[in-house]
């Protein structure tokens, strides 16, 4: 009869050992990325009495009724969307934090001064030739300065674009491979120790998805997963095994645009929505470092067409170009520089265009607001890293809260050995008793 002693004990010895394995594969993996701790859930066998009344039921041992993970899906979503948070946060500081060292590096402000400096030792001796050299050496090199900070912004710019290159290849690497754990869960039978596996390598994926770009998951009743990019409403990343490719490209201004299946999306969350934020603001500072450059430009060029030269010629433009990246000194001589009125003869001291210059150049603001241009990077790279240090306390605290539910206790599982080896040995025990009574009765004459 199904429900004797030997069939009673064989079904513990069974479970026990089963549950062994369940805890030291938990104490294996106690430190493995992802890994959730399971619970060896048992239930009791119940069959039909074969001396009782039909329908009655009698114990019959018990039986491992399924492997259970400790994951709680709400506070894995939390995990989820604080790590993309952060990581849109930390990505989008590091390429500020490029800008703010392209131009701080490139000695741009030192070099404005500089040259404003010169043109004020300038007006102590319009005609000293040494003065001049001295002014006009000046001028190149700041011209050299904006060309060496609009190309360290295009660097930074390139950088920032190849991460996102390389985070939409990953992305897309990891959605084709959770379309392939959403083949084999589909077939994994509910409760096995392989779907739990799956499982762990599923949620481990979707953690590192969720760092490239804000997702919105649906789990199916056969675990299998259906994710959005964005919200509820977005375009789908991954439906069943069929996965939809993300794609970038960058616009004139060095902004990137994004799009799944040829549906443009705008990153809320993630790294991609860092890196796209940031060169945004590259776009604004490159933007305000070339009106820079023109308003440089046009208050020397200005004053250099309504000036004379120090042979008493009409002037010349100082600067040409068309931006930061293109400005070049057009004087090849420092007797060039129209310190005079138009008109004026040569070697005049008249230092009325001079100072029509220095003030152009003082009304211009351009070292004032060259200055404003770096105090904003410096300001947005400090508030940034504020709200980064916040994200990630935000962050640390879910990671912990899940930690504390889904890790694995080392405490916890040495009782569960001793637990379930003193399960397996009475069972082993009871299986002894019933094999000695059992001998003892055919032992009887």
């Amino acid at each position: 009869m199904a429900s004797d002693l030997i069939s009673i004990a064989r079904s513990g010895t069974r479970t026990a050992r089963q549950a062994l394995d369940v805890t030291a594969n938990n104490i294996a993996n106690a430190s493995s990325e992802g890994y959730v701790r399971r619970t060896a859930q048992m239930n009791e066998v119940m069959a039909t009495g074969g001396m009782s009344g039909v329908g009655n039921l009698t114990l019959a041992g018990v039986r491992l009724n399924a492997v259970v993970r400790n994951a709680d899906a709400f506070r894995q979503s939390e995990v989820r969307r604080t790590g993309s948070d952060l990581a849109r946060a930390n990505a989008e500081l590091s390429g500020l934090t490029h800008i703010e060292n392209a131009l701080e590096q490139s000695g741009l402000y030192e070099a404005v001064v500089g040259f404003e400096a010169s043109l004020s030792r300038l007006s102590s001796n319009p005609v000293d030739r040494s003065l001049r050299a001295a002014a006009l050496e000046a001028a190149r090199g700041m011209a050299d300065v904006f060309n060496l900070a609009d190309a360290a912004l295009k660097a930074a710019g390139e950088g920032v674009t190849f991460e996102a290159g390389a985070e939409v290849d990953q992305l897309n690497l990891l959605t084709g491979e959770l379309a392939t754990i959403n083949a084999k869960l589909a077939r994994a039978a509910g409760g096995s120790g392989d779907q739990a596996t799956l499982l762990d390598r599923r949620d481990l994926l979707l953690g590192e998805l969720s760092q490239k770009i804000g997702v919105h998951t649906a789990i199916a009743p056969d675990q299998t997963v259906q994710i959005r990019a964005g919200d509820a409403s977005g375009p789908l990343l991954l439906n069943g095994d069929t996965a939809s490719a993300v794609s970038m490209t960058s616009a004139a201004d060095g902004t990137l645009n994004f799009a799944v299946g040829g549906v443009g999306i705008v990153p809320g969350a993630g790294s991609l929505a860092g890196h796209a934020q940031a060169l945004d603001e590259l776009a604004d500072v490159s933007g305000r470092l070339d009106a820079l450059a023109m308003d440089m430009m046009s208050a020397a060029n200005t004053a250099q067409a309504n000036g004379a030269a120090l042979d008493g010629s009409a002037g010349l433009a100082m600067f040409g170009g068309t931006g930061a990246g293109d400005l070049t000194l057009n004087l090849s001589d420092g007797s060039l520089i129209a310190t005079a009125p138009a008109g004026s003869p040569a070697n005049s001291r008249d230092l009325s265009n001079l100072t029509a210059l220095r003030n152009a150049l003082t009304a211009g603001g351009v070292a004032a607001n060259l200055d404003g241009l770096l105090f904003d990077v410096s300001a947005l790279v400090n508030g940034r890293t504020t709200t980064r240090d916040t994200l990630a306390t935000i962050a640390d605290n879910a990671s912990v809260a899940l930690q504390a539910q889904a890790g694995v206790d080392l405490d916890e599982e040495a009782v569960n050995l001793v637990r379930f080896q003193q399960a397996f040995q009475a069972s082993g025990r009871v299986m002894q008793v019933a094999s000695d009574i059992f001998d003892s009765i055919l032992g009887i004459r």
